[in-house]
């Protein structure tokens, strides 16, 4: 069943991918209006979403942000879906970098390196990043129910010299990598709800104490890696720009969770500064306190 699925949908997403971008937006708004307005998807999450973490809006400008996220969401899946098809030199033009030598810098090093991101903007463009780097490029990710659509997004990812691991496969990743010597850096999207049995810190993010993902912080402590923040910025439909800002270069010295605090902080302000863009549909205060 799970094959029969992929075989039918399969030739959609590729002929979706071929679309000139003029008409994947126009697609793109056709989708807004039937997952907004016809579906509905997780539009409760969102208003909820809202409300906590930006109680000091209008009810109004909440739902102006929440119709500009699903319209932001919509472009963000099509955008993905392009993926599959789009060249090197068309990505390279929407998905720009304008401060590479900051990262350049701690490859100097010579030490792996641990990129921290949110859901934020596009997220799935940051693949085209490994276009300009030396080291071995590694994104951590959560595996896909259907074999087969995980592999098309290994395959996907893997154009752009990017492979996924699983969470359960990062730390045996990174000791085969540091025992063969093999420079790397991992992808982790820190901003999401960890299950709060696994949880060793609580923080306050958008001003409501949740707990949070510190594996990214642990794990460049504990195999000796840099840590970089990844900012990522809408500047007009179809482009971004992705600017880093050095966490730490020695991980070991820092307290605990201080790296972790930081990159949280870095993410509000994202946040702030054009609320829209963030992934409202995850449930990432279902755990407050």
């Amino acid at each position: 069943m799970r094959f029969l699925i992929y075989l039918i949908v399969y030739p959609f997403l590729w002929c979706i991918s071929m679309l000139p971008f003029k008409l994947l937006y126009l697609f793109s708004d056709f989708m807004y209006l039937i997952v907004y307005y016809v579906i509905g998807y997780r539009k409760k999450t969102v208003r909820e979403n809202l409300a906590l973490a930006l109680p000091q809006l209008s009810a109004s400008e909440r739902l102006n942000i929440e119709k500009k996220s699903f319209r932001h969401l919509c472009d963000m899946f099509l955008e993905m879906i392009k993926t599959m098809t789009i060249s090197k030199k068309e990505i390279s033009k929407r998905f720009v970098f304008p401060n590479l030598e900051v990262y350049k810098k701690l490859e100097e090093q010579d030490k792996s390196i641990a990129m921290m991101l949110a859901h934020y903007a596009s997220y799935e463009w940051v693949i085209s990043m490994n276009t300009y780097v030396n080291f071995s490029a590694f994104a951590i990710y959560k595996k896909i129910a259907n074999p087969y659509f995980d592999k098309l997004v290994r395959d996907i990812r893997s154009r752009f010299k990017a492979a996924l691991i699983t969470t359960k496969e990062t730390v045996p990743y990174i000791i085969k990598n540091k025992n063969n010597h093999l420079l790397s850096i991992y992808g982790f999207a820190s901003d999401q709800s960890p299950k709060v049995a696994s949880a060793f810190h609580w923080q306050k993010f958008m001003g409501i104490e949740v707990p949070v993902h510190t594996g990214a912080e642990m794990l460049s402590k504990k195999y000796d890696m840099n840590v970089i923040f990844l900012k990522v910025k809408k500047v007009k439909r179809g482009f971004y720009e992705a600017s880093f800002e050095i966490l730490s270069e020695n991980a070991k010295e820092v307290p605990n969770y201080q790296i972790t605090d930081k990159f949280l902080k870095l993410v509000e302000q994202q946040i702030y500064e054009a609320p829209e863009y963030y992934l409202w549909t995850h449930k990432r205060w279902k755990h407050k306190r």
